[in-house]
Formats: structure tokens, sequence, C-alpha cells
């Protein structure tokens, strides 16, 4: 019976993991078809012949290389200044004893209840009043610190013992080389955690490169595959799943790398009690 039961779990979890890949290989299946293949009656899981070809339209006619430059650009910058923002404020809310912490999380917390389509129109007018539409700085500005960023953070900084602060305070270390020498190395995976989901977060982001790019010289990656979408034809699906083929291997490759970091920070490890 018990073996019975563990068969259907690992077929259960097969079967979870299958349907949750099968988009992604679609989206390679079309990437690699002739154009004229994509929507022929039935359906076929692999291609009757390969169509390389796909990827050297979705990066020529897209300007992907211009897209990726102008993400990494946005996505490093935006991550570099949260993690400058949110390093020292999770460790003030986590570890430091001052008055009105408390007010502080309580607006940190309440910041991470107001979904972020709420506040586009508000920042939209804000970084248009500033001259700084169609910029690769209007990219950036509205994320340059990050509630939930702060939250997580000061959650890894929480399981860190108050020994070992107190250790630091007995050999004359300030608050900056405490920061530096004791919470930085030991809330690593937490930090690492947290730059996985920015990274996603804001090389995926459409919605606000949309609204404030007028040009196609600061589009992004996702944006600039709309150029594949086009009214009297359609979509040209062949090369649109060729070019999120190269948008997305990025941050798949990342992911990978990251992959321990990212799950010992999640599950709050690496921490010694």
């Amino acid at each position: 019976m018990t073996h019975a039961l563990s068969v259907g779990r690992w077929l259960l979890i097969v079967v979870a993991v299958l349907i949750s890949l099968f988009p992604f290989y679609w989206m390679l299946r079309t990437a690699v078809s002739p154009a004229d293949e994509v929507f022929f009656d039935g359906i076929s899981l692999v291609p009757s012949e390969l169509d390389w070809s796909n990827f050297v339209r979705a990066w020529e006619d897209a300007n992907l290389g211009r897209a990726v430059l102008n993400g990494v650009i946005v996505t490093v910058s935006i991550l570099v200044l949260q993690l400058v923002t949110c390093i020292p404020a999770a460790y003030v809310l986590a570890k430091v004893k001052m008055r009105g912490t408390g007010l502080v999380l309580g607006i940190v917390l309440g910041c991470l209840l107001v979904p972020a389509q709420v506040t586009l129109i508000p920042t939209f007018i804000g970084v248009n009043m500033l001259g700084l539409a169609d910029t690769l700085t209007a990219l950036v500005l509205p994320f340059v610190t990050s509630a939930f960023g702060i939250f997580l953070l000061r959650q890894q900084m929480m399981s860190i013992p108050d020994s070992l602060m107190e250790a630091a305070r007995t050999d004359g270390l300030g608050h900056f080389r405490t920061l530096r020498n004791v919470v930085i190395p030991m809330a690593a995976p937490g930090i690492a955690a947290f730059s996985v989901f920015s990274v996603f977060t804001h090389w995926n982001d459409y919605m606000w490169p949309l609204l404030i790019a007028r040009s196609t010289d600061i589009a992004t990656p996702p944006l600039a595959l709309g150029v594949f979408q086009q009214a009297d034809v359609g979509l040209d699906y062949s090369a649109l799943s060729a070019g999120a083929v190269i948008v997305t291997a990025p941050v798949v490759i990342l992911f990978l790398f990251a992959q321990k970091r990212f799950v010992q920070g999640m599950s709050g490890t690496e921490i010694p009690g």
C-alpha cells in the first residue's frame, strides 16, 4: 500500500512537471517551425523541418540587440539601486532598536498591500512632469527601492542571532562595519533570492516600458517583441516565439546558476541558530 502511494505520488509529480514544461516546449517548437506550419490542420509535436531563420528574423526585425542591451542596463541599474537602499533599511528594521521602526515597518507592509497597477498613472504623471519620459532614467527611477525587498531581507536578518550583533559591538564595530562584515555575508541567501526576483520582474516588465517609452531606441526586450504584432496580418508566431526564446534564455540561465542560493534564501537556511 505504501509502495503504491509512493508510485502514485511520483506519477502525479511527473504529470505536473510535464504540464508545466509543455508551454516552453511549444514555444521552442514554434520557434523552429516554418511560418506556414504554425496553423496547419492537426497537431504535431515535432515540426516537419527546422527553420532557424526565425531567430535571424526575430533578431533583426525587432532590433533585439539594442533591446537586450537596454534590458541589461535597466535591470542591472534597478538591482544595484534596490540592494543599496533595501539592505540598510532591512538592517535597521531588523537589528537596530530605535523609535519609529514599528511605524516604518507598518508603512512597508502597507506598500505591499497596494497593487503596482494602482500607482502607474500617478507615477507616469510625475515622471512626465520631470521631463524624463522616453529615457532610460524613467525606466529605472520608479524602482530604486522595493517594499518587498525590504520586508524579505528584514525577515532574513531577523534570523541572525543577536549574540553576533553584541559580539560585533564588543569588538568595536559600528553599524556600517557590522552590516558589511557580519550581516550581509549571513544574509547572502536572502539577498540572492531577492536579486533573482528583481531581475525576473524588471527584465520581463511590459506595462511600465509600454507607458513611458515612446521610441524604439529605449525599448526593452518584451516591448521590442511587439513589432511582430501587425494590425493587417496578425501575429508572426514563428518569429515571435524565436524572439521569446532569445529573451527568455538569459533569465533561465541566471536562475540555473542561482538556483541553490535562491532555494536557501526562500527557505531561510544557512543562518546558524
